[in-house]
């Protein structure tokens, strides 16, 4: 039986709405600018404490809300959206560095969420979460009463055939529905698909397991809200990589050559290298970088599972948890996506807006679907997925009541 069904009543962009995911930003200034320079975006809906008006207010999230819900009703009113029932919704993104992205925009039964390996379900959610997000999510969610950012899910079972489903089915609907262009010059492109074809990519994209690549907080917020189903993308394992994803930290209570002093005393092995910092090739060595310093650390071997020895775990356990006594979860990290490049994060800690940059190599896409079918958990944003799919383009309108 399939966890994943058409949605009940889609409203899909007529242009110029898409916008990254409200969590692709290091700096979240840039939303406000961002939203300023085009009041369509749905960032203005989805952070509404980061319009210019709240900003200027010193509206809160929940302050806000009221707004965002305005919003959304006016992009509505203004022809922003186009109301579909009973869809599925093809996606392809195309033009960048990775291969062809195609998925199914959906909704996906939120009683199949799986968190755990005594938990069942065909959807397995894979790291930590922070708390505050989620009740952001539910918020917006139960206030707004539709869906806006799609939860993305590797259809790991039986990618292979959804991939070449959504390829046969774009090739039949004619033009795409919308078309946006994002900030790496990539096409994400839709199209509705209703009726028994509709059906039927829907029957395919939840029949096996469904892997969270990007949405945690998302599908944890439709549990929180007791939402019978999220709004999703089911993709393929071929149409996405995974890039590295970095961690920022200021406020340390020393300087940045101490901290990495202590590292080498708790046993990983330290090397002091000239020039700029780079994301490492591979796994095994971290980099760390302190204001026109750069250090290559490898830390000593460990026994436990895969999760236990991949370098995100080890920064997180044994530098912020061990050395700073810092969770995760800390105001201090700043978790940096790989759209971010390494010169970006050098220019972060040489301007003073962070003490140091830690670059860690990217978790490979064959490893993390081991790790998930496995049940076991990823550290918290471990990875980064490229392309993501696109908020603003297609969003879910939740029944009333």
């Amino acid at each position: 039986m399939t966890a994943a069904h058409p949605i009940d009543q889609a409203w899909l962009s007529t242009g110029n709405t898409g916008a990254k995911n409200y969590d692709e930003f290091p700096d979240e200034t840039e939303i406000t600018r961002i939203v300023e320079a085009n009041p369509a975006s749905m960032l203005g809906v989805e952070m509404p404490a980061h319009t210019p008006e709240a900003v200027a207010a010193g509206l809160t999230f929940e302050q806000a809300l009221p707004a965002a819900a305005e919003r959304l009703a006016a992009l509505k009113e203004a022809g922003r959206f186009a109301a579909f029932g009973d869809v599925a919704v093809a996606y392809r993104i195309s033009g960048g560095e990775e291969p062809v992205f195609y998925g199914v925009y959906c909704l996906v039964d939120t009683a199949e969420i799986s968190s755990a390996a005594d938990e069942p379900g065909k959807v397995i959610r894979n790291e930590d979460v922070f708390i505050e997000k989620v009740k952001q999510r539910n918020e917006l969610n139960q206030r707004l009463r539709h869906l806006l950012s799609p939860v993305l899910l590797l259809q790991s079972t039986r990618g292979d055939e959804l991939h070449a489903a959504v390829e046969a089915a774009i090739a039949d609907a004619g033009e795409p529905v919308s078309s946006d262009t994002d900030e790496s010059g990539r096409a994400h492109e839709i199209w509705a698909i209703g009726g028994e074809a509709g059906e039927a990519l829907t029957a395919l994209a939840g029949d096996g397991d469904l892997i969270v690549a990007d949405g945690n907080h998302r599908s944890l917020a439709a549990q929180v809200g007791e939402l019978d189903r999220f709004l999703a993308v089911v993709t393929t394992p071929r149409s996405v990589a995974i890039r590295p994803y970095h961690r920022l930290v200021k406020g340390l209570p020393g300087a940045a050559t101490q901290l990495v002093e202590q590292i080498g005393q708790i046993g990983a092995t330290v090397t002091e290298v000239d020039g700029p910092p780079e994301t490492p090739a591979e796994g095994g060595t971290v980099v760390v970088y302190g204001r026109g310093r750069t250090w290559e650390i490898v830390f000593g071997d460990t026994e436990g599972s895969v999760v236990d020895r991949l370098d995100h775990t080890r920064v997180e356990q044994e530098v912020f948890d061990g050395l700073l006594g810092w969770d995760a979860g800390d105001k201090r990290i700043t978790y940096v996506g790989g759209d971010y490049p390494a010169s970006w994060l050098a220019e972060q800690v040489d301007a003073g807006r962070a003490d140091l940059a830690v670059l860690i190599a990217p978790v490979t896409v064959p490893d993390f679907i081991d790790v998930n079918l496995q049940r076991l958990k990823m550290p918290r944003k471990s990875t980064w997925f490229v392309p993501k799919a696109r908020a603003g383009l297609a969003i879910a309108e939740l029944p009333k009541g």
